[in-house]
């Protein structure tokens, strides 16, 4: 129950700030975004204060390091890998092109 109360407090934060934002429109727009920030971090904190909020920082931190653990292409196996995919695009629209012209020169010759 105590996890329900903190996650509609953090809910209805956000909602005053983003009405806030929106509504004093005259006044600048650094100190609405940094008022809007704030509580917008406020609000996450106690979020992450509840089983939910928990369980989803734990899953971001194991998404962290999986992706260090990612072996990224080189310079030249990204180079590559791209000059292949353009070359088969080509090769793919020039074949959609050839049947388009014969299915065309098909259809103008029944209707002569």
């Amino acid at each position: 129950m105590a996890d329900n109360i903190k996650l509609i407090i953090a809910v209805i934060m956000m909602v005053v700030a983003i009405t806030l934002f929106y509504t004093y429109s005259e006044y600048s727009t650094l100190l609405r975004v940094l008022g809007l920030l704030a509580v917008a971090g406020l609000a996450v904190f106690i979020a992450s204060r509840t089983a939910i909020g928990s369980t989803v920082l734990s899953y971001v931190g194991d998404t962290q390091v999986e992706v260090r653990k990612v072996v990224w292409p080189t310079r030249q196996e990204t180079l590559q890998t791209t000059l292949i995919v353009l070359l088969m695009v080509m090769l793919v629209a020039l074949m959609l092109w050839a049947f388009d012209s014969l299915l065309g020169w098909a259809v103008r010759s029944l209707m002569l």
